[in-house]
């Protein structure tokens, strides 16, 4: 049985993923989710969840506790008009980023890299969602904000907390949405002889 390694400390993406009842471990990369504003949105993602998955597959090698694994490395944003959106920076770009989505439609798109760390042969992809905010006024984004749930979020939201009220609809996969598209996940990891059912 191979052993899965998680290289993220997201709580969304650690609950999908007892969801599916795959028995992982956690150990997130040190790697900085710079993101490169000039690439298309689809690169930016696969290179930051390769980028992490291989961080951690190496680590894990260098102390000899890389065989019979397999690394799972995520990478979301929003992007709204061919505008990347990553975390905001702080309450005032939050409320910017909200204002800019509300009563419109956006894109999510999540990478996801998975890494056999013996020998470091990769598979990624990614998944796009279409999300639509319904309208809002400024005082539902300033209470929205003062929950601090958007503060660690690409877009500033989160679709699995409060922030769903924000979101009048859906196109696509809404597990995306909230970190992690448990579908394209299994078919991948498929790839590596780890069946999710």
């Amino acid at each position: 049985m191979k052993r899965i390694v998680l290289a993220s400390a997201s709580p969304r993406r650690v609950e999908l993923l007892k969801q599916i009842r795959l028995e992982f471990e956690v150990f997130p990369s040190s790697v900085g989710e710079q993101l490169d504003m000039k690439a298309k949105p689809e690169d930016v993602v696969q290179q930051l969840a390769c980028k992490k998955a291989v961080d951690v597959a190496e680590k894990l090698n260098s102390v000899k506790k890389g065989k019979n694994t397999i690394v799972i490395g995520a990478d979301t944003i929003v992007v709204k008009d061919g505008i990347i959106m990553g975390k905001p920076k702080n309450e005032a770009h939050a409320f910017e980023m909200l204002k800019s989505l509300q009563g419109e439609w956006h894109e999510v798109l999540t990478g996801i890299a998975v890494v056999n760390a013996q020998d470091m042969k990769r598979i990624t992809d990614y998944e796009r969602t279409r999300v639509k905010f319904r309208n809002f006024s400024d005082d539902i984004i300033n209470s929205y904000i003062r929950t601090g749930e958007p503060m660690d979020k690409a877009g500033a939201y989160g679709v699995q907390g409060i922030g769903a009220v924000l979101v009048e609809r859906i196109e696509g996969c809404y597990f995306n949405v909230v970190g992690l598209p448990l579908v394209k996940l299994a078919n991948l990891l498929g790839n590596f002889d780890v069946k999710v059912l």
